[in-house]
């Protein structure tokens, strides 16, 4: 309720803020019956609607005629190595290493859970990636792993290989805060859907790793989470401590999640491999919702072939969260890729773009496939920020109207706090017209996808960024070479952008990764996995490890 009564002259300030004029008629006209309205919002906000309450709309990113790939299932690699001798060596190999020295005896889950421990406790200080670690946990289930082995049986390439989780992500008795202050106490007394499938695939939990408060950024109530390239600079977010702890190789993989870059923005950091699958492949129940029409779930890794395994492993059909969509996904690491039609956007090898970037195009053109130019329609694709404001901001309402979001260690111009607030001024009648200007973008880009297999440009490619995670198309972030650049700023996505920020450096210069983007068709994962094992190959700059004193 209001404590006086609505004025024209309240009216007229309003519009300055909703960008609309109206006649001294009209607002005489609708003074008398505004308080109804607003009567009607004040009621339902005294409805308490926690964070799993879904909305009931439900976003599908296929449109009409849409044709679901029927292939199905995965063929990874079978390398024959011998077991290094160093543990570093062991802590950085890839999946299909690992798998293999667990399931031939060279290695044991409880060897490699040790090897992950001990570099969490040496390295985890300073780069402040892992905000719970569960020791006695990894090595009960890294015990029960190679109890299994033992008897000859195996759950899968992930069997015994330890791994992190987003602290997004419920953990039955382990504390899931969010990464913000007004939840660091808030202990869960189930798992996530996603714990459960990779507990039953085999894989060993090490911890929860950090999230930046609220999935953004990379400070959370325990600090800032660090890039190892980089120990001065924070490792994007917000999925963080994933990346982070990933890069560093304190664990095998992690899990990750994407609304708008935090899968590929701390990829693009750390230098790590980011698979931000199709919306709706991965469940998301159990974890934190943010933007139920955007949020995405997917893995963290050191290669591309591992992020296929990872994959293979949360996929599927989930009931309890509305927005799953049960799907087949294919890949065969030995699947070649002629007669590939790749794209790109020209104006995103232009200005602003560096040495790797072009380097990357470069590569792709000497794979032996097409590589052609591709456009996408004058839209105002950054509006749609906007939706994920209000959805973000519906999602912590409480923070706002009870002023808890005053508790949050970041209160600059683009944090959460402020970005909240903001959105109570957004238009409801815009929101709807942005989900109509959001069908034309899924259009858009159905049309390029038309044209092409995949697209491949710099993390911020044009508007690919915004426009692919609202139509929820998958995008695979690998590493494409090396830059030497001075200490980065936080991104800002409350400015109404989001990005890793290079444009502001500070100080000595530090060797640190770059990647390049790949986009491809809905559910098609699989194809940009291929085009991403063969480009990794190309570039060569995947094995380079970040220096931390091992």
């Amino acid at each position: 309720m209001t404590d006086h009564e609505i004025t024209e002259a309240d009216i007229a300030a309003a519009e300055r803020l909703l960008a609309v004029a109206y006649t001294a008629q009209e607002r005489a006209q609708m003074v008398g019956n505004l308080q109804g309205q607003i009567e009607s919002a004040v009621a339902r906000r005294q409805v308490e609607l926690p964070n799993t309450v879904p909305m009931t709309l439900r976003f599908d990113p296929r449109l009409p005629g849409f044709e679901m790939p029927r292939a199905e299932g995965v063929t990874g690699t079978a390398p024959d190595a011998p077991l290094p001798e160093d543990d570093a060596d062991i802590a950085f190999a890839g999946l299909p290493h690992l798998a293999q020295w667990i399931a031939s005896g060279a290695l044991t889950s409880r060897r490699l859970t040790e090897i992950y421990l001990d570099r969490i406790a040496r390295h985890n200080p300073q780069l402040m990636c892992f905000a719970t670690v569960t020791a006695e946990l990894a090595l009960a289930e890294a015990d029960a792993m190679d109890a299994l082995t033992a008897q000859g049986t195996s759950r899968g390439p992930l069997h015994g290989i330890p791994y992190g989780v987003k602290d997004l992500f419920d953990t039955e008795g382990i504390v899931t805060g969010w990464g913000a202050e007004p939840y660091r106490d808030r202990v869960p007394d189930a798992d996530a859907r996603i714990v459960t499938m990779l507990r039953e695939a085999g894989a060993v939990l090490l911890g929860k790793t950090t999230v930046g408060a609220l999935a953004y950024n990379d400070i959370w109530y325990g600090g800032v989470t660090r890039n190892p390239f980089n120990t001065k600079e924070g490792s994007s977010g917000s999925s963080a401590g994933s990346a982070s702890a990933t890069a560093a190789g304190l664990c095998a993989f992690a899990i990750g999640t994407e609304t708008l870059g935090s899968i590929t923005s701390p990829s693009q950091r750390c230098g790590t491999t980011g698979l931000r699958p199709t919306f709706g492949r991965v469940s998301r129940a159990g974890g934190m919702a943010l933007c139920w029409s955007l949020d995405k779930v997917g893995p963290i890794c050191r290669g591309v072939e591992d992020t296929a395994l990872v994959l293979d492993a949360i996929n599927g059909g989930d009931p309890a969260d509305r927005g799953s969509i049960d799907a087949p996904f294919a890949f065969d690491a030995g699947r070649g890729i002629e007669g590939l039609k790749l794209g790109y956007l020209p104006e995103a090898f232009g200005e602003g773009a560096t040495d790797v970037d072009h380097a990357a195009l470069d590569a792709a053109k000497a794979l032996g496939i097409e590589v052609v130019e591709v456009s996408l329609p004058d839209l105002p694709y950054g509006a749609l920020m906007n939706v994920l404001y209000a959805e973000a901001a519906a999602a912590f309402e409480h923070l706002t109207l009870t002023d808890a979001d005053d508790t949050l260690t970041w209160q600059d111009e683009g944090a959460w706090p402020n970005t909240f607030r903001k959105a109570r001024f957004l238009s409801a009648v815009d929101h709807v017209q942005l989900d109509r200007l959001r069908y034309l973008v899924m259009q858009a880009l159905d049309g390029m996808f038309r044209e092409v297999d995949a697209v491949i440009g710099p993390f911020m490619t044009g508007p690919m960024l915004i426009a692919s995670n609202f139509t929820g198309h998958p995008c695979l972030h690998l590493r494409a070479g090396f830059e030497n650049v001075g200490t980065r700023s936080p991104a800002s996505l409350g400015a109404g952008k989001l990005t890793t920020g290079e444009a502001a450096q500070t100080g000595e210069k530090h060797r640190v990764p770059q990647g390049i983007s790949v986009w491809g068709r809905l559910f098609d994962e699989g194809t940009i996995l291929n085009l991403g094992l063969a480009l990794e190959a190309s570039l060569g700059v995947a094995d380079e490890r970040p220096r931390l004193g091992d």
